[in-house]
């Protein structure tokens, strides 16, 4: 093993967002053994990097589902870009879901996430937007931001919501000028689409990162939870699905390691990493 990609939210982190001791000294010891550690996440990298401090060890990010890799000294990699014509089009075909949108460019701090509207009465995103009101611009209509190319779009609401967004998207006559990330929580009833360029995926970007590095798939472990690790886990020669995850990652005879409240990244790194792996069913 010489690789370990893992997931931040539902992953490495626990239900209350909290970082488990166990996970971190089972990262520190791989670090030390030589194993290079990856956080591949769907956050922006600056809402990544206060879990990344909380590491005592060397790390890439690999950011945005992939669109931007990432030292955690701040050194860019790689970066794959939204056309920001194609972004136009992606908020026009989905206006009736605005509420909910988002556009997310590679900044430096100020207006790295535009909104149409800031409301503190909205409950299922306002926690968030109150966290990173450093990095948040307004820009009304949403389209007017897009002076440059962004990393992504973003739309966020009910489950039910977000699938009507994801049939209308997946419909689109343009469909192939982009990929689409899912990411839901069944027990908030909330889910996001991120939006992104069409040739980065959680999956892609860590087999371009692995490729660089000179690793080879079997020489990559992968442990995440939610649909949008789908590419990363069948890329890894040794895929772990959280106990947690949603049930869709568990029919794919990977392995199985606790929750995020029962150390799971610790235990699979423990299993995997640190000891011989035995073979996927």
């Amino acid at each position: 093993m010489r690789l370990i990609a893992l997931d931040i939210d539902g992953t490495l982190l626990d239900s209350r967002w909290q970082l488990p001791e166990a996970n971190r000294a089972a990262i520190a010891e791989a670090t030390r053994r030589g194993i290079e550690v990856a956080l591949v996440t769907g956050r922006r990298y600056d809402f990544a990097m206060p879990v990344a401090r909380k590491l005592d060890s060397p790390l890439t990010l690999i950011v945005n589902n992939g669109a931007l890799i990432r030292s955690k000294e701040g050194r860019t990699h790689l970066r794959h870009l939204l056309p920001k014509q194609t972004a136009a089009r992606v908020l026009h075909l989905t206006t009736e879901w605005r509420e909910g949108a988002a556009v997310i460019f590679d900044r430096e701090r100020e207006n790295q996430l535009m909104l149409e509207t800031l409301d503190p009465n909205d409950s299922l995103r306002y926690a968030y937007y109150s966290r990173n009101l450093e990095f948040i611009g307004l820009a009304k209509p949403l389209e007017s931001c897009l002076t440059q190319d962004p990393i992504q779009v973003m739309l966020s609401g009910r489950i039910e919501a977000m699938r009507e967004a994801e049939a209308r998207l997946r419909a689109a006559a343009f469909v192939e000028e982009f990929r689409l990330a899912l990411t839901s929580y069944d027990h908030k009833d909330f889910a996001m689409i991120d939006v992104i360029n069409p040739a980065c995926s959680k999956g892609s970007s860590l087999a371009e990162w692995a490729a660089l590095r000179g690793f080879t798939r079997d020489e990559v472990m992968a442990i995440g939870d939610n649909h949008n690790d789908l590419e990363m886990l069948t890329f890894a020669g040794i895929a772990v699905v959280m106990g947690n995850s949603v049930p869709q990652l568990k029919t794919h005879g990977w392995h199985e390691t606790g929750t995020n409240d029962e150390n799971g990244v610790a235990l699979a790194i423990e299993q995997f990493a640190l000891r011989e792996a035995a073979s996927c069913v």
